[in-house]
């Protein structure tokens, strides 16, 4: 049954990849959303000497904090679990171990305190938050690009999704982590190479714009990301001045190909849609701070005619307001799970249960 009108206070607790988060975040009564708390630890320092994320690292990393980090959610919110009406923790997708040590929490936490628990899909969490902080109306469409996803999907209600589009092999946060790995900058890769990019000159090198013009409407940058390493190769010693050129071309190329994939899923919007008259796109994840792909994707809504939305960043990368509003979403929504408790974490979880996985050359294979 909805409950539209009455308030929701729910704790929410985020644990998929390296970050350990948790959050309070209210609905108050005629359904004005408030956060009351959004703590995020970031694990940077324990996996930069990597170039990436070890997950037995980030699952340590996340039994060490996880208590601390709830605990001062909890009282920056100037609440205690007497007054939180649920938890909702994120159950996948993402690394298992650091899925087990948050789902665990929660379950303990809510059969203690005898408080409903609600499995979150992590992707639910960002295709939801632009409710939470534009009140976006159903439908919409949401670009997640992130370290492991790169996605368009039609938002139609809450559990209601359609994915448009999806990568074939690397996800778009992956490609400029391992470019940066590739050119020597530290992790993380994205606002490294963002920053190298700003020195450097895009007409240099003609990288490849993946996928562009194609009537698929899939990404691929696992063949930009070959391009970047045979240039590099075939220069090698870099200067410094390499390596910002090779980065200013891997971003433009990657912009490109972005926005001739974006440009179709708006297409096809407007044609679906047609009765719309300001249709939205939401747009998600970690790459979405890039100020070249932003303006590429401002500049593609603006010939649309969309509304171009970005939730602040602390809200875009993965943070557990995001985790706690789906909760609220669902609960408003009647979509609860009485057997939640009986939830195992799944590593996968599509958002759309109905799209068929696509199976590209990447290692990875099918993506979800």
């Amino acid at each position: 049954m909805v409950q539209r009108d009455k308030s929701f206070r729910v704790l929410g607790i985020e644990t998929s990849c390296d970050e350990t988060a948790a959050s309070v975040v209210a609905l108050k009564a005629g359904g004005v959303p408030e956060i009351l708390s959004n703590i995020v630890l970031s694990q940077i320092e324990e996996h930069a000497a990597f170039g990436g994320v070890v997950p037995e690292i980030a699952a340590r990393a996340h039994v060490e904090a996880l208590d601390g980090i709830i605990e001062a959610a909890l009282a920056d919110s100037g609440t205690d679990l007497s007054g939180i009406d649920a938890i909702a923790a994120t159950a996948g997708p993402g690394l298992v171990g650091g899925l087990i040590v948050g789902l665990m929490t929660a379950k303990a936490m809510a059969m203690s305190a005898g408080k409903p628990l609600i499995a979150i899909n992590h992707l639910e969490g960002h295709a939801l938050t632009a409710r939470l902080t534009d009140g976006l109306a159903f439908p919409y469409l949401l670009l997640l690009v992130s370290g492991g996803h790169t996605q368009i999907v039609l938002v139609r209600g809450v559990g209601d999704y359609q994915r448009w589009a999806t990568t074939i092999d690397d996800a778009l946060g992956e490609a400029f982590d391992k470019t940066a790995k590739m050119l020597g900058l530290p992790y993380p890769g994205g606002p490294n190479v963002e920053i190298a990019a700003s020195r450097g000159d895009p007409s240099r090198f003609a990288f490849p714009r993946p996928m562009k013009g194609e009537q698929r409407p899939d990404f691929s940058f696992s063949g930009l990301k070959t391009a970047v390493r045979q240039a590099a190769t075939e220069i090698s010693p870099l200067s410094d001045k390499d390596v910002a050129d090779i980065c200013a071309s891997f971003q433009l190329a990657v912009s490109d190909a972005l926005g001739d994939r974006v440009s179709r899923a708006l297409s096809r919007f407007r044609g679906e849609f047609p009765d719309i008259a300001a249709p939205a796109l939401v747009v998600a994840g970690g790459v979405a701070a890039n100020r070249q792909i932003k303006a590429t994707l401002e500049a593609l809504c603006g010939e649309y005619g969309f509304l171009f939305v970005a939730p602040p960043h602390i809200l875009c990368t993965d943070n557990a307001a995001m985790i706690a509003w789906a909760g609220i979403e669902r609960m408003r929504a009647g979509m609860t799970d009485p057997q939640a408790m009986d939830f195992v974490p799944r590593s996968r979880w599509p958002l759309d249960s109905i799209s068929a996985p696509v199976v590209g050359s990447g290692r990875r294979g099918a993506k979800a």
